[in-house]
């Protein structure tokens, strides 16, 4: 009956220290990943500001234009 016991912890002993590798590199997959995420993120984020910045130059000068076409149809 003790050996039963003893055989039956080894065995659950030896399932939970296997299943704690699995975790572990899963784990240490699921950080790289985030690492990955979070840098594509911020590429992203860097090229959004950025296409925001050209997007407002471009409006400007488009502003600007329609005030001259505007000026010279008054002036006309």
């Amino acid at each position: 009956m003790l050996e039963a016991s003893l055989n039956q912890i080894e065995q659950l002993v030896s399932d939970l220290m296997q299943k704690n590798a699995q975790l572990t590199e899963q784990n240490a997959t699921l950080g790289q990943e985030l690492a990955q995420a979070k840098e594509e993120n911020e590429t992203l984020q860097l090229s959004l500001m950025e296409q925001e910045e050209k997007n407002g130059a471009t409006a400007a000068r488009i502003q600007a234009l329609v005030d001259r076409a505007n000026a010279g149809v008054v002036n006309a």
